[in-house]
């Protein structure tokens, strides 16, 4: 975060930072306001767990407009609101505090197509490389290519498939959007944030209009644990949210899912990803490195493959 902080104080285009803080308690969010006062742009703290803020989440609750359970998409959901409400912006520009390798290109880069008017984009999404000494983006890697693929192979070509098949890295959480896309998208407040974006992005609007861009030689940020164990945090529940609001999307689309699609996807998949975890294994190879991989079939028990 401080390495974000410096760069941002020279950059001059901003017009307002909103930091959306979760999971912290009164003296977490005076650190927070203390660390940002640094910068000398108009900036915002959105503290989610502030008594005020908890009190309009348990006040939509209780008027049946829920916005989710505390995590990354209910905090982007909020902080989306509070600039439409301010009204000084037209473009939204989304990106975690815990990037290691940020800098001032990979900001310029993922602003650059939405704002500049002669490239006509309303929505940009950042895709980067994830190579350490081993290949990162395991949910990327070895759930959502390979589940994509898979449901290609069952159904054959579904626009909504070859959308999301089509972004580089359909995972990664840097977006640039205008104002307006913020209004009309619904996104879900778990970790079916960004698939839930792309999916509202293809419905409002127009694919010329959509652009993926390189953001970044290469991405390090901190690693989620793999929570095999337990479904309600890591990995394991990034999986299972991602999934849930990829086949809810595909439903909305007219796709019908019956117990011997999911029979055929379960197999179709395995098969798929395995493929895919034999492709991961020779890029490391002939690369020089390690390819550590833990591949989960959806029950209790892991396959656990280490090459290298």
């Amino acid at each position: 975060m401080k390495t974000i902080l410096n760069i941002l104080k020279d950059v001059k285009y901003l017009n307002e930072i909103i930091v959306t803080l979760g999971r912290a308690d009164e003296s977490q969010f005076k650190r927070a306001r203390e660390i940002i006062s640094v910068l000398p742009h108009d900036v915002k703290i959105i503290w989610n767990d502030g008594q005020r803020l908890q009190k309009l989440y348990a006040l939509l609750k209780e008027n049946d407009l829920d916005a989710g359970g505390d995590g990354k998409g209910r905090s982007a959901w909020i902080s989306y609101g509070y600039i439409l409400a301010e009204g000084k912006s037209d473009v939204i520009v989304l990106h975690d505090c815990d990037i290691v390798t940020y800098d001032r290109q990979l900001l310029a880069r993922l602003c650059y197509p939405v704002a500049n008017p002669n490239l006509d984009y309303e929505f940009c999404k950042g895709y980067y490389a994830r190579i350490t000494d081993r290949m990162h983006g395991r949910v990327t890697r070895l759930l959502v290519t390979p589940l994509i693929r898979s449901m290609t192979k069952i159904m054959g070509t579904h626009p909504m498939l070859s959308y999301f098949d089509s972004f580089r890295y359909s995972l990664s959480g840097e977006f640039a959007m205008f104002t307006d896309m913020a209004r009309i998208n619904r996104i879900p407040g778990d970790w079916g944030l960004e698939i839930g974006v792309l999916a509202e992005v293809y419905r409002n609007s127009s694919s010329k209009r959509i652009c993926q861009v390189d953001i970044s030689d290469n991405y390090e940020h901190r690693h989620q644990p793999l929570s095999a164990e337990n479904a309600s945090t890591g990995l394991m529940k990034m999986a299972i949210d991602i999934s849930k609001t990829f086949f809810r999307n595909l439903a909305t689309e007219g796709v019908t899912f019956s117990d011997g699609l999911f029979k055929s996807l379960r197999v179709t998949y395995l098969r798929t990803a395995q493929d895919m975890m034999k492709r991961y294994h020779d890029d490391a190879m002939i690369n020089g490195g390690a390819c550590h991989i833990i591949f989960c079939t959806g029950d209790k028990n892991c396959r656990r493959a280490i090459h290298g």
